[in-house]
C-alpha cells in the first residue's frame, strides 16, 4: 500500500465548532483536511441521525460556506442538497471549509442554540470528508465568550494534545473515526450534574433546564434500573462511562440513543421531586424512557441490523427488523423498572394495560404488519398524518407486544426453561460481541434454536401478519386475568389535545367519516348543546348505541351540520388483574421477579 495513502488516512480530521451568536441560533464550524483529494475534497452532511428513521437533511441549515487553504480563498461548487466539492490544492496544503449552522431545533434529533445553552448532534454540524470517514477526528469544542458554561459528552478528551480538554471543560475531543464522531451528542451550558455507578462503569446525569429534581432519587433509581440491565446482558457494561443527558421543558418527550450516552427530553413535572413518596405515572414514564435508551447499548448500538453495515448516511437504510430492536427494546423498558424493583408488579401491569390498549385503538394494526412498519418508517411512521392511525401500526408499541407473547410463549411451553431472555443474551454473544450484523431472518433462526421451529414459524407469523395477539390467553397462564372495559358509545373518533373537541383522526369506517365529518373538524354541539372535548364523553355515555344525533361542527370557518347513527363502545380497554393460584404465582414470579436484583411483587 502507498506510503502516503498510509499517513493520510491516520492523519486526523479536525473540527472546531464555536457558538458564535447565540441570540441568532449560529454555530462556527470549521472542519480542515490534511492531505485532501488531489482531484478535489468533497464533503456531505448526513441526511439522517442513526435511530431516528427519517430523511431530515440537515444541510439545510447551513447557511453559510466557504473554502479556504494558505490563506486564499478556494472554490466550492455545491453538488446536490448536502454535497459539496472544494478545488484542488497544493499537496503540501491543508484545505479548511468554514460554514455557519443555524441550530433552533429544541428536539434529542438535531442542534439548539441560545444564550441559555446548546446542544448538538454531531449529524448536525460536521460535515463527513468523503473517502475518509475512518480517518481519526479530532473536535476542537469552543466557549461562547463571558458565558459560565460546562461541556458535557461522553467523547473522550484528547489527551496528549497540548489543547486537550478536561472533563467537564472545553478543549480538544477525540474520535476513532467519523462514526464514532457523530454517536456522541453534546451539551453546553449551565447544568446540574451528579454521578452513580453500575455495572462496573461510572454513569453521570446532566440535567439542564430548570427543575426541582430530587437527585439522589433519580440516580438511586437508575442505578438499580442501569445495573439489572448489565447483569441481564453479562457485564462488563459495554463501555467505561455513560452519560444521561436531560433537557427539562414545560412540554415534550423524546429520547435517542448512541453508543456511551443519551440524549432526553423530560418533562419537568416528570422529574422527582424532594419528599415524592410513591412513583407517580410521569415518574414511570421518565424512568421508562431511560431505561428504552439505555437498553439500545446492546439492542441496536452494538446488536444490530446487517442493514446498517455500515450506515449510509445519505439515504434510507431498509429493514424489517425495527419490531425487534425497538419493539423488543420497548418490553424490556418497563419489564426492567419491575425486575430491578423500582416499581411493583401492580405498577407494571398498569403499563402493560395502556401499551395493550393503545394498539387496540389503532385501526391500521389491520392493514400493516410490523414487519412492513418497520420497512416504511422513513416514509410512514416518521412522517405521520391524520389518517395515520387508520393506515399503520406502530413498531414500538405492537412489537413489545409480540415480544410479550414470544416470552410467554417461549416460557409456556417449556415450562419456565426458556424465556426471550435467553434470546437476547444469545443475540449479544453472537451478533453484539462480534460486531456482525443482524440478516433479517436472525431472529426467527435464533429464536427457531432456543424455542424450537414450531415457535418461530409462529413468531414470522405474528411479524408478517395483521392478526390481534391471544395475549388474554397466555398472561391468564401467568395469574393474570384480562378483560375489556366497556365503555360508552362512540361516534368514532380521536380528538386532539386541548378544549376544543378537534377530530384529530376520523376512524376508517367509523360513524363520523360516514357521515362526512373530517379529521380538522371542530365539534361545537351535539343535539343543539355545546360540547368540548371534556364534555363530549358525558354526553356520549347517556345515549345508546344505534341513537341518531345531530352534531354541528366547524369545517375551517364554516359551520356545517351532520346526522349520525352511535356505534357500539368499542372493544380498545383493556383491564389486567392479578390471580393468586400457586402454580401461576410461581410462573408469574420466574417472568416478572428474574435476576439477584429483583424486586418485590
Amino acid at each position: 500500500m502507498n506510503l502516503l495513502y498510509i499517513n493520510r488516512m491516520t492523519l486526523p480530521i479536525r473540527y472546531a465548532i464555536r457558538p458564535s451568536r447565540p441570540e441568532a441560533h449560529l454555530f462556527e464550524v470549521r472542519c480542515t483536511v490534511s492531505m485532501p483529494d488531489p482531484n478535489g475534497q468533497r464533503f456531505f452532511l448526513p441526511t439522517w441521525i442513526p435511530g431516528s428513521y427519517m430523511i431530515r437533511e440537515f444541510a439545510r441549515h447551513i447557511v453559510s460556506i466557504r473554502a479556504e487553504a494558505g490563506g486564499r480563498s478556494i472554490a466550492l461548487d455545491k453538488l446536490d442538497k448536502h454535497t459539496w466539492r472544494a478545488a484542488c490544492v497544493p499537496e503540501n496544503e491543508a484545505l479548511t471549509l468554514v460554514y455557519e449552522v443555524y441550530a433552533w431545533d429544541l428536539s434529542v434529533r438535531a442542534a439548539h442554540l441560545d444564550q441559555t445553552h446548546s446542544f448538538f448532534n454531531g449529524t448536525s454540524v460536521f460535515l463527513a470528508v468523503e473517502g475518509h470517514l475512518n480517518r481519526p477526528c479530532l473536535v476542537d469544542i469552543q466557549p461562547v465568550c463571558g458565558q459560565d458554561w460546562r461541556v458535557a459528552t461522553a467523547l473522550p478528551c484528547a489527551q496528549g494534545e497540548p489543547s486537550a480538554a478536561q472533563p467537564w471543560g472545553f478543549g480538544l475531543y477525540r474520535a476513532a473515526d467519523y462514526f464514532e464522531l457523530i454517536d456522541h451528542p453534546v451539551e453546553m451550558g449551565v447544568f446540574t450534574l451528579d454521578h452513580f455507578n453500575a455495572g462496573g462503569a461510572r454513569h453521570s446525569i446532566v440535567l439542564s433546564g430548570r427543575h426541582d429534581c430530587d437527585m439522589s432519587r433519580l440516580k438511586k433509581d437508575l442505578a438499580r434500573v442501569c445495573q439489572w440491565q448489565v447483569d441481564f446482558f453479562g457485564a462488563p457494561a459495554p463501555m467505561g462511562h455513560y452519560l444521561f443527558l436531560m433537557r427539562a421543558v414545560n412540554e415534550g418527550y423524546g429520547g435517542l440513543e448512541h453508543r456511551a450516552s443519551t440524549a432526553l427530553i423530560i418533562r419537568r413535572d416528570n422529574l422527582p421531586y424532594p419528599g415524592m413518596k410513591k412513583v407517580s405515572d410521569g415518574y414511570m414514564a421518565c424512568l421508562g424512557l431511560c431505561s428504552h435508551e439505555y437498553f439500545h447499548l446492546w439492542n441496536v448500538k452494538r446488536i444490530r441490523p446487517a442493514a446498517f453495515e455500515p450506515y449510509d448516511l445519505s439515504r434510507e437504510n431498509h429493514t424489517r427488523l425495527l419490531w425487534a430492536f425497538e419493539g423488543i427494546t420497548s418490553y424490556y423498558d418497563n419489564l426492567a423498572l419491575v425486575r430491578s424493583g423500582v416499581i411493583g408488579v401492580g405498577d407494571y401491569l398498569s403499563l402493560l394495560e395502556k401499551n395493550i390498549s393503545s394498539v387496540l385503538k389503532t385501526p391500521g394494526r389491520a392493514r400493516q404488519s410490523v414487519g412492513q412498519s418497520s420497512f416504511d418508517a422513513w416514509t410512514h411512521y416518521y412522517r405521520q398524518d391524520e389518517n395515520s392511525p387508520n393506515a399503520i401500526v406502530s413498531y414500538y408499541a405492537k412489537g413489545a407486544l409480540i415480544a410479550l407473547a414470544l416470552d410467554c410463549r417461549l416460557r409456556l411451553e417449556s415450562a419456565g426453561g426458556r424465556s426471550l431472555d435467553e434470546v437476547m443474551r444469545a443475540l449479544w454473544q453472537r451478533y453484539g460481541l462480534t460486531g456482525v450484523g443482524v440478516p433479517e431472518e436472525g431472529v426467527f433462526n435464533m429464536v427457531a434454536e432456543i424455542g424450537g421451529s414450531k415457535i418461530a414459524r409462529w413468531l414470522h407469523k405474528a411479524v408478517e401478519g395483521t392478526d390481534d395477539l391471544p395475549l388474554a390467553k397466555w398472561l391468564k397462564a401467568f395469574g393474570i386475568r384480562c378483560r375489556i372495559k366497556v365503555g360508552t358509545p362512540s361516534i368514532g373518533v380521536k380528538l386532539g389535545e386541548g378544549k376544543a373537541a378537534r377530530i384529530a383522526t376520523a376512524y376508517d369506517g367509523g360513524p363520523a367519516q360516514r357521515a362526512g365529518l373530517s379529521a380538522g373538524d371542530t365539534l361545537i354541539a351535539v343535539d343543539g348543546l355545546r360540547v368540548d372535548s371534556n364534555s363530549l364523553p358525558k354526553v356520549l355515555e347517556r345515549r345508546r348505541a344505534g341513537d341518531r344525533v345531530e352534531i354541528h361542527a366547524f369545517r375551517r370557518d364554516e359551520l356545517m351540520r351532520f346526522e349520525l347513527e352511535l356505534a357500539p363502545a368499542l372493544l380498545d380497554t383493556v383491564q389486567l388483574r392479578l390471580e393468586t393460584k400457586p402454580g401461576k404465582v410461581a410462573l408469574r414470579d420466574g417472568w416478572l421477579k428474574y435476576g439477584k436484583m429483583g424486586g418485590k411483587c
